[in-house]
């Protein structure tokens, strides 16, 4: 699921269909791109996580993850962190982290700094997205052990 100025909720990929192959990965990632390109201005990350979180604690699974990608600039759309820690912590069945790309000043830095410990990142170049996953996933069973 995705989130942007158009909604908290657009299904990118459907649970029954997962892409099987590089090829329909990259058909995902290139709908993501031409999605935030022609998206409308506005911010929906606190309902999309919410929902994300909601939703997800109904599947049966042995771990539920949400991870959000956001730019940061919550402040902009009268998003508080602490609204938004809410939203992270709201089904401790559910492991919700953020990911924040980029950011103007040091926005990115101000939120991590006031959102409950390790539940966000800053990758300021996306190159470091898969070592923050793989951080997230790897502390995470260690915890839960």
């Amino acid at each position: 699921m995705g989130h942007s100025g158009d909604g908290f909720n657009i299904e990118l990929v459907r649970c029954d269909k997962v892409p099987k192959n590089n090829k329909e990965r990259l058909k995902v990632l290139k709908t993501m791109h031409a999605h935030s390109q022609f998206c409308m201005s506005g911010d929906y990350t606190l309902e999309g996580t919410e929902h994300a979180v909601k939703e997800l604690a109904r599947e049966e699974a042995d771990e539920h993850f949400v991870i959000v990608l956001s730019d940061a600039n919550l402040e902009r759309y009268g998003i508080s962190a602490d609204r938004f820690a809410r939203a992270l912590t709201s089904n401790p069945q559910v492991n919700a982290f953020a990911i924040f790309i980029g950011s103007l000043g040091d926005q990115a830095d101000r939120l991590q700094r006031t959102l409950p410990a390790g539940r966000s990142f800053v990758a300021m170049d996306t190159k470091q997205i898969p070592q923050i996953l793989q951080q997230i996933f790897t502390s995470t069973m260690l915890s839960n052990a």
